[in-house]
């Protein structure tokens, strides 16, 4: 598994990557919720290991954002808080798991394995209308068994379409999801980046399944009429 490991004390943070790496786990880290949320950002993961309690921006506002831009990576919260409120709002924004300090390692491993498990099994592959699918886990596309090469937004932009299969979404959540939520990007530069995506996948075949609602935003296809044509 890939996992990133975000922890401001520097001692707790060497031990969990060390420790993490000897279990055979790839291990990314960083010491304050910023430049952890850079990183989930930038590279795909199994699994998050999230402090609450970390420097810039905390592990709530970490969570918050992560969930906002559409990443579906599990995050196991790592806390030395064990109030039942504080437990309750990291689960309720999105945490999948928690584990609070002091723990035993034997115990963080088995909660990583078991939050990991239904996200590896969910995201070996969808398979959509059209013959589209998807593997999340290596990050490929095919249609009709044909490879798709995608960019890194390119990706990000089809994840966020093909999480709600049939339904428009709006085109500064887009934006959120693929450049983060204070983006300067301007809607021109979506507009480019869906006509893209669209050439890929679409551009060939007779299909087409990346729809636009006019002045509201995108929307992957997913239903086939009894035509054969594609519907929302």
């Amino acid at each position: 598994m890939r996992i990133l490991v975000i922890e401001d004390e520097s001692r707790m943070l060497e031990l969990l990557r060390q420790g993490l790496y000897e279990h055979g786990y790839t291990v990314m880290t960083a010491s304050d919720g910023v430049a952890g949320l850079e990183i989930a950002s930038a590279y795909q993961f199994d699994v998050i290991v999230l402090d609450i309690g970390l420097p810039h921006l905390d592990g709530y506002g970490v969570i918050k954002e992560l969930r906002g831009r559409g990443c579906v990576t599990p995050v196991l919260m790592l806390t030395a808080r064990d109030a039942e409120d504080d437990i309750i709002r990291g689960l309720d924004l999105g945490a999948d798991d928690y584990v609070t300090k002091p723990f035993s390692f034997p115990e963080l491993v088995l909660r990583l394995q078991s939050v990991t498990r239904p996200f590896r099994e969910d995201r070996e592959a969808m398979n959509g209308a059209g013959g589209l699918a998807v593997d999340f886990g290596r990050r490929s596309v095919t249609r009709d068994d044909r490879k798709i090469d995608l960019t890194r937004q390119e990706f990000m932009l089809l994840t966020a379409l093909i999480r709600v299969p049939g339904q428009c979404v709006p085109r500064g959540r887009l934006m959120e999801c693929i450049w983060g939520h204070n983006c300067a990007v301007g809607a021109r530069t979506l507009d480019v980046l869906v006509n893209s995506l669209r050439g890929k996948i679409d551009g060939s075949f007779q299909t087409k399944l990346i729809g636009t609602v006019r002045g509201s935003g995108y929307l992957l296809r997913n239903a086939i009429d009894s035509r054969g044509n594609i519907e929302a």
